[in-house]
């Protein structure tokens, strides 16, 4: 992902898009800094979630910003997710979300609540970085409440 990342930095740069190019940097920035935390290089999974985690900041920046009045800088934390997004796996839709959490309670035999430890573990393997763990998380509620 990181050679990636430095081809479209440098297109960005011989392209002039002062946008792209910051928000790659700092994409590059946050991979990295992970990289330090952990103190090994990123699998494909491990940089999913750090661009997921970015996404998610960069939606809630802009909706405290909606909230404020602040349009212009809305608008820019919309254009870096759009960006973040490229980078990002198709998220799985509705009806495979569905599948995978019923497949994960038939595979655990998991029977009410006291069971969802089990089931979001193996919902997290299969879902990872093309899911909403929060959306997850109420969907697997439902189904064993």
């Amino acid at each position: 992902m990181l050679k990636q990342l430095t081809e479209d930095m440098k297109t960005a740069m011989k392209a002039g898009d002062k946008l792209r190019l910051s928000c790659i940097r700092m994409l590059r920035a946050a991979i990295k800094d992970k990289e330090i935390e952990l103190g090994h290089g990123l699998d494909e999974t491990e940089a999913m979630a750090v661009l997921a985690k970015l996404v998610k900041q960069r939606t809630d920046a802009a909706s405290q910003y909606a909230d404020a009045g602040r349009d212009d800088l809305k608008d820019k934390e919309l254009a870096e997710v759009e960006i973040i997004q490229a980078y990002l796996p198709e998220p799985l839709s509705d009806d495979e979300l569905d599948a995978i959490v019923d497949q994960a309670i038939s595979q655990t035999g998991a029977t009410g609540m006291r069971d969802m430890g089990k089931v979001m573990a193996i919902v997290k393997d299969r879902a990872a970085g093309r899911a909403d763990m929060g959306k997850l998380s109420g969907i697997v509620k439902a189904r064993l409440a």
